[in-house]
């Protein structure tokens, strides 16, 4: 057994929370390609929705890697790893292949696609699997890292025990939903704040069921927190639609707004459950920096302290 392998065989899961912008979720992809990939891994699969930032993980993991459901790639016919048998001797062959199943099911049957990956496997190359759930069950064997991809990003070397991918994906199904609330309630605030006088830049970070962001000098806004809370809150009752408009921006009713993680949103502010704000800045001690916390769903019914708690 490589050493690489005996250096990972102990390692049961490992949980990070899912960024929610282009930049972010790309940087935790090199961090797990870095941390948990080793050189000897044939195949490794992803699950989660679609829309939940697969592909810009696989951008951060493997740069430069050409993702075959990507809007430029839909016409490069046929899927490479259909030929991987044919240029496996080439000066060009290829050592890592990705394929998207939900999207080449449209184009090749199943068993086809479970075919190509072992052949690709056992020919010593690297395939990458989004929707890894659904070619599963043909394929017959499990992935050597295993990813899922909800409200958290769940990374997992699977053994003959356990987990299998239809586990992780109804974890991370369950859980996309709050993370689309989360992005849509704190692009809200973030708003609401802007209205009414925020000009500093600032930080975010996640917390579960919710979001953090981090100022270097407390801001001063012409309303309380609780008018603030009261304000989002509104506009959640109003059932505003949400809707994407570029890679950079989407539309809160009429009005644009600057969002790094366009596709990651509620369809209207409606969807957004019990958003609750924390009516006080906290300081964080080593930094100094100022701390407002937003939660949405029942985690705004628990201690601060609490809402990371493990178990």
């Amino acid at each position: 057994m490589p050493y690489a392998d005996l250096a990972q065989k102990s390692h049961l899961y490992s949980v990070f929370f899912a960024p929610r912008g282009f930049e972010r979720i790309a940087n935790l992809g090199m961090q797990i390609a870095q941390q948990y990939l080793s050189p000897f891994d044939n195949l490794i699969g992803l699950v989660g929705m679609a829309g939940s930032g697969k592909s810009i993980l696989l951008k951060g993991m493997f740069p430069g890697l050409e993702l075959t459901n990507d809007d430029n790639g839909v016409n490069v016919r046929p899927l490479p790893l259909l030929d991987v048998g044919e240029h496996v001797t080439g000066f060009y062959s290829a050592h890592t292949y990705h394929l998207d199943i939900k999207f080449e099911a449209a184009f090749t049957q199943m068993h086809t696609l479970a075919e190509a990956i072992l052949e690709a496997v056992n020919l010593g190359k690297r395939v990458v699997v989004e929707h890894f759930d659904l070619i599963y069950p043909i394929l017959g064997r499990n992935a050597q890292l295993l990813i899922g991809v909800g409200e958290e990003v769940i990374i997992t070397r699977p053994t003959l025990f356990g987990p299998e991918p239809q586990d992780i994906a109804d974890i991370v199904f369950k859980s996309l939903p709050f993370r689309r609330m989360i992005h849509s309630a704190e692009d809200l605030c973030e708003y609401v704040m802007q209205k009414h006088g925020l000009t500093e830049p600032f930080l975010h970070s996640d917390v579960r069921r919710g979001f953090v962001f981090s100022f270097q000098n407390k801001p001063e806004l012409s309303v309380s927190l609780d008018e603030l809370e009261q304000e989002v809150n509104n506009m959640i009752a109003q059932d505003i639609p949400i809707s994407f408009k570029d890679d950079t921006h989407i539309c809160i009713g009429e009005e644009l707004w600057l969002c790094h993680g366009p596709r990651m949103h509620v369809r209207s502010t409606g969807e957004i459950k019990k958003f609750t704000l924390n009516k006080e800045y906290l300081t964080e001690p080593i930094t100094g920096r100022f701390l407002l916390v937003g939660v949405v769903g029942d985690q705004g019914q628990q201690r601060l302290s609490d809402l990371n708690k493990i178990g």
